[in-house]
């Protein structure tokens, strides 16, 4: 059955930060998309190593590109990404976005983060400026296999830390979780007791050819092991106005970096008062 938008999803986009397009890709261009993909892990694993997570942006690389500009041009994920967010949102930028893969030998963990607040030492003032603009920090996750890697605190995006998140991570930046000490299936299992201890916090569970749009600026991790294969596409739905304030953030970390002048209390948690 093809893909329909229903309200639900624009309500759970929304109210909860991500929903997702069931089954929104054509058998024929999952086909297309793992062939090529593939060709990437091939690629991001000679360039990175077998515990590589990404090869990003896919149009930087030699393989083909006719199936992501399929998936950039396919009018359900158009239409729908224009409902949910506005015409002016597009997604399938060659030159951002990438292709998430498992791990070839060991089980491994992201830290629990807030896009831009917690992956950069910027500061926050401009992060804040922009923290509840839908203009900005809508990430997708388009999976080619099923794919329950991504685990999210619901709602999140509308608040800024609860004081039982600022607990649970008081040192900022907040440190990623090391695991290299451990066996493989020791590793494993505190990988998952790590995404379970931040409270709220869900798996997402994708199919092949489910797309999940999400505010990336909700808390959220990827947590990967080396048995289950795995090629997401790791999207935005971009605007003008996110483009340039990446730009701009870019710019000034960088003038700020050349000249040794410190950034203003980086990554410093912001509780909610609730």
């Amino acid at each position: 059955m093809p893909f329909r938008l229903a309200d639900e999803h624009i309500d759970q986009f929304h109210t909860q930060g991500y929903t997702i397009f069931e089954k929104v890709l054509p058998p024929s261009l999952i086909r297309d998309l793992r062939r090529v993909s593939d060709r990437a892990r091939e690629v991001a694993r000679k360039e990175g190593g077998p515990q590589v997570q990404r090869l990003q942006p896919v149009g930087a690389h030699d393989i083909d590109q006719q199936p992501f500009i399929d998936y950039a041009e396919l009018p359900e994920l158009v239409d729908a990404i224009s409902r949910v967010l506005t015409p002016r949102h597009r997604h399938g930028n060659r030159d951002v976005f990438g292709i998430l893969f498992e791990p070839a030998e060991r089980p491994w963990s992201t830290k629990w983060h807030r896009d831009e607040r917690d992956t950069f030492e910027m500061d926050l003032s401009a992060f804040d400026k922009v923290f509840d603009h839908m203009d900005y920090f809508n990430q997708i996750n388009c999976a080619l296999y099923e794919d329950g890697s991504t685990w999210i605190v619901p709602g999140s995006h509308l608040r800024r830390d609860l004081p039982r998140e600022v607990s649970r991570f008081p040192d900022r930046p907040i440190p990623e979780p090391d695991f290299s000490d451990r066996t493989r299936e020791e590793a494993e299992v505190l990988g998952l007791e790590y995404c379970r201890s931040l409270p709220g916090a869900v798996r997402l569970r994708l199919e092949p050819g489910d797309f999940a749009l999400y505010r990336s600026i909700l808390w959220h991790l990827g947590n990967y092991v080396p048995y289950a294969p795995r090629a997401t596409l790791h999207d935005i739905a971009d605007t003008p106005e996110f483009f340039a304030w990446r730009t701009e953030v870019k710019t000034e970390m960088r003038r700020r970096q050349e000249a040794g002048i410190p950034m203003e209390n980086p990554n410093a948690p912001v509780p909610s008062a609730s």
